[in-house]
């Protein structure tokens, strides 16, 4: 039986490529999960390792869909030859249980590891740059309000207007007008001090 597996790093992507891939590749079956490649645990590829069985091809999209890194590559590799499976990646080629078909996994699930270091090398190298040049710089998503838009529903808060109209009339959420207006306040307050001193 031939076995489709995807996944994708974060909630935000899309699956239905690599399963559009993965049908036209003649997968019988497909399972999918939304886990990023940092997660330890993935509960449908572990589901996915016990059902394989002799004589079933194991197919993925990319190398980096089948494991995190290349000590759990060559794990899961070994696993799947123990038991007959194939492995289908379709990038790659058929990866079978020869010498050749290993020093090929080898190789290239090394150079998949070696571009995933550069890539998370490269990322805190560039937060690290703006974090020391850029001022209004900060991790995590970016803020859904402009400063002026929260100055403006700040000044209608000032006004007497209610939470619960500021948002009507903003779109900004009651939870985030008391957190954001209480750093407006200390940002005051400090501009305040160094005035007076």
């Amino acid at each position: 039986m031939k076995i489709g597996y995807a996944r994708v790093s974060t909630i935000e992507q899309n699956l239905k490529p690599q399963i559009e891939q993965l049908k036209q590749a003649g997968a019988e079956k497909i399972y999918s999960e939304k886990y990023t490649g940092t997660t330890t645990e993935r509960p449908v590829f572990d589901e996915v390792m016990k059902i394989l069985k002799s004589g079933d091809t194991l197919i993925v999209t990319k190398l980096d869909r089948l494991a995190r890194n290349l000590g759990e590559a060559l794990h899961v590799v070994d696993a799947l030859f123990s038991r007959q499976v194939a492995i289908d990646v379709l990038n790659l080629g058929r990866i079978d249980n020869t010498p050749s078909g290993k020093l090929i996994f080898n190789v290239f699930m090394s150079f998949a590891q070696f571009e995933r270091d550069l890539i998370v090398t490269r990322t805190q190298e560039g937060k690290a740059y703006a974090r020391k040049h850029d001022p209004s710089y900060r991790d995590g998503r970016p803020r859904k309000f402009t400063p002026e838009q929260l100055e403006l529903a700040y000044k209608l808060r000032q006004q007497g207007y209610t939470y619960r109209m500021i948002e009507k009339s903003t779109g900004i959420s009651t939870a985030t007008q008391r957190r954001r207006f209480k750093e407006i306040e200390a940002k005051k307050k400090v501009n305040d001090d160094r005035k007076s001193n």
